[in-house]
């Protein structure tokens, strides 16, 4: 009896660590997946425009729209567990980032980590870790309270950092914004070679 039970909590903890199938789709077919609250989501995309929001769910909802060309060449693609998601966003040939729009809705409390060619990232009302890297382009974020950052290095090679929540605004070359506190719990990372990076 004892060794059925350490079975069926064995088989309960395996299934718990399982990664979710792979989920695909495009701009005519979003696609869905469990994230629970505090988990990591990493997104690796075309240029596009990125929408990143928080809800009240433990999921992981995305969907986009095109403006020019055939919705079907944008494929989304899902895979991880629970508590750790990978986005890719691909196809659609060498179009302009602006004919593409990304909307993420992801748990409030998620640890993002983004990476894309050229385009707007824009997060809002999420809370967690922030690691955002454009070549070129604008990083856009809302954060609920600037005090849960323990630290916030924000950078660009040419163009400007606003950060409207500490009361910075700079412009130029090789401009950057860093902060640290020993009461904040998340770490914010921007960099944009080209562009601008808004704080709010």
């Amino acid at each position: 009896m004892r060794l059925l039970c350490a079975g069926t909590v064995a088989s309960v903890l395996a299934c718990s660590m399982a990664g979710f199938a792979e989920t695909n789709g495009n701009c005519d077919k979003p696609v869905e997946a469990p994230l629970r609250s505090r988990g990591a989501l990493v997104i690796e995309s075309k240029p596009a425009g990125i929408e990143i929001v928080g809800t009240d769910e433990d999921v992981i909802r995305v969907s986009c729209t095109v403006h020019h060309g055939d919705p079907h060449d944008y494929e989304l693609s899902l895979s991880g567990t629970p508590g750790y998601g990978r986005l890719t966003v691909s196809g659609g040939g060498t179009i302009h980032n602006e004919s593409l729009q990304i909307r993420i809705e992801v748990p409030r409390k998620t640890n993002l980590k983004v990476t894309m060619g050229a385009g707007q990232v824009k997060i809002e009302a999420i809370a967690g870790d922030k690691d955002i890297d454009l070549y070129a382009g604008q990083i856009v974020i809302a954060s609920p309270d600037a005090s849960n950052y323990r630290s916030v290095d924000a950078s660009v090679t040419i163009g400007e950092v606003k950060a409207s929540a500490w009361g910075v605004e700079k412009g130029g070359f090789f401009r950057n914004f860093t902060r640290s506190t020993v009461d904040g719990e998340y770490h914010l990372k921007a960099h944009v070679l080209t562009g601008q990076i808004d704080l709010e």
